[in-house]
């Protein structure tokens, strides 16, 4: 780790008025300078900055400070939130970790995580060499020639599917996006990973309220049950009534280069029986246009399997 200054601005306006890198729980960030893939000259801890309060009377709204284990276990948070949370990391890290942190966390993709190596993330024009090498945990959606890595964040992909807004602040003024155009495919700008601008900080995540959201879930397949990021994910929203599917939302994740929403699915589940066939039929659309590797052939049938697992979850759940 390089040596760096360490400040801790007390208020909003003191944060995005300084420059340097912001650190919450320090989850990520730490673990990067450690490995020197960050060297910022300059640290702002805004841990006492007051961006924090869980409010669920009207929607879901979570200061960008409060932290993963206090949100998964708040009354109101919709399942799929607050399993994607649990799933996510160990009870310490979860105690640690911030909402707005997990959301702007780095890929875990090893190339670049390895300062030995090539990776137009870290390096642009440097090159890929996940596109050809070890691939197994890689992108077959939303990937390009330049970058194959997967977004990391489990509870995004949730929050992608529940049509999540961040509210971002900075000198000149506040200012809400969709969080699921918030986050960039790679392109041929891999280093652009985000529309968060120079000097703005995340201030508020909020979902809109959807009271059939309280049939939801979160599932995801690893390679273990302990700590460890997706292989494939699910964030699924389902309404049924009189055995039909009346709306859904469906989001993945550990397969594509961001939390990757599947607008064709839901759309094929809307008015179809609540059965194992119907689901299977709008699974088949999830893997449209992927692009597997030479290690993660299987991630398409993954994911759909992936789908209908939930899906059925829910289904079996609305019956009872």
């Amino acid at each position: 780790m390089r040596p760096f200054e360490l400040l801790a601005p007390e208020t909003v306006e003191g944060a995005v008025g300084s420059p340097g890198t912001f650190l919450a729980g320090g989850t990520t960030l730490v673990d990067l300078m450690k490995l020197e893939v960050l060297t910022p000259r300059q640290v702002l801890d805004i841990n006492a900055v007051p961006l924090r309060g869980i409010d669920t009377t009207d929607g879901l709204r979570f200061g960008a400070l409060e932290r993963m284990a206090d949100i998964a276990g708040h009354p109101g948070v919709y399942p799929a939130i607050s399993r994607a949370l649990l799933l996510s990391a160990s009870q310490q890290i979860r105690n640690m970790a911030s909402i707005g942190g997990n959301l702007m966390q780095r890929t875990r993709c090893s190339y670049f995580r390895d300062v030995a190596t090539p990776c137009n993330r870290r390096v642009p024009g440097s090159g890929c060499p996940a596109i050809s090498g070890a691939n197994r945990m890689h992108a077959v959606l939303g990937t390009s020639d330049s970058c194959v890595a997967t977004h990391a964040s489990d509870v995004a992909v949730a929050l992608v599917a529940l049509d999540a807004r961040l509210h971002l602040v900075s000198e000149t003024g506040s200012r809400t996006v969709e969080l699921g155009s918030f986050y960039r495919t790679p392109g041929d700008t891999p280093e652009v990973e985000n529309d968060l601008r120079p000097g703005e900080l995340i201030a508020e995540v909020e979902v809109p309220r959807l009271d059939w959201a309280s049939n939801s879930t979160y599932v995801k397949v690893r390679d273990r049950q302990s700590y460890e990021f997706a292989l494939c994910s699910a964030a699924v929203a389902l309404r049924v009534e009189d055995s039909r599917v009346v709306d859904a939302r469906v989001a993945a994740g550990g397969v594509a280069t961001v939390p990757w929403r599947l607008p064709a699915v839901e759309e094929a589940l809307r008015g179809a029986p609540a059965t194992v066939a119907a689901f299977e039929e709008a699974a088949a659309l999830a893997a449209e246009g992927a692009r597997p590797l030479s290690g993660n052939g299987f991630k398409p049938s993954l994911l759909r399997r992936t789908i209908v697992r939930a899906l059925l979850e829910l289904s079996e759940g609305s019956r009872s």
